[in-house]
This record gives structure tokens, C-alpha cells and sequence, in this order.
């Protein structure tokens, strides 16, 4: 139980460091934003809106209780990262520029709503 509750928290705060990390970019940067957007051939206020989802997002996890909320934010960032994945390979971008943020995205995702479960079952 223990180990399980570290786990738990090791996995959720790195989640939440990366999806706030993205966040932050997208919000405090808006030329870089623009950019970015137009790049991917992307509305550049669906990347604004993204962002906040995933602000709310992680503040739904962090929360006490909130459970049909937590498991929301869990499948948010999922498609959320599913969608990122697609868009690199359509604009055919290199595997090694994304892939291994993709693969950490996908292990602090799974790993926190495991434990998560893992927990509330105990």
C-alpha cells in the first residue's frame, strides 16, 4: 500500500509537471504559439483552449474526491496526447523529436491511473 501511494504520486506529479509545462508554454508564449500553430497547419486558439483543459485537467486530479471528474482529466490527457502524436506523424516529423516525450507522456498517464485505481480499491 505504501509502495503503491508513492508510485501514485511520483507518476501524478510528473504528469502534472508535463501537462502544466505545456500549458504554461502555450499561454505565456503567443508568437511562439502562432507559430507553432501555423506549422501544423493548426487553429492557433484550439492550442489556448487545450491548454486550459489541461490547467483544469490537472486540478482535477490533484483534488481530493472528484473520482468521475479525475477519470475525465485521465481521458482528456490521453486523446490529448493521441492527437499530438498523430498531427507529428502527419507533418511527418522525425520520431526523435517527439517520441520520446509522447512515450513519458503515455508511461505518467497510465502509471498515476493505476495506482489511482490501485488505491481506491484499498
Amino acid at each position: 500500500m505504501k509502495t503503491t501511494k508513492i508510485l501514485y504520486w511520483v507518476f501524478t506529479v510528473l504528469l502534472i509537471a508535463f501537462m502544466l509545462f505545456s500549458s504554461i508554454g502555450t499561454l505565456f508564449k503567443p508568437d511562439q504559439t502562432q507559430a507553432f500553430a501555423k506549422t501544423i497547419a493548426f487553429p492557433a486558439y484550439l492550442l489556448g483552449f487545450l491548454a486550459v483543459a489541461k490547467i483544469l485537467g490537472s486540478i482535477a486530479i490533484l483534488v481530493p474526491g472528484l473520482s468521475r471528474l479525475k477519470e475525465w482529466a485521465y481521458a482528456g490527457f490521453t486523446f490529448d496526447l493521441l492527437g499530438a502524436c498523430y498531427i507529428f506523424i502527419q507533418n511527418k516529423a522525425p520520431l526523435v523529436q517527439w517520441g520520446p516525450f509522447m512515450l513519458g507522456g503515455f508511461i505518467f498517464i497510465f502509471g498515476s491511473y493505476i495506482c489511482y485505481h490501485k488505491l481506491k480499491r484499498n
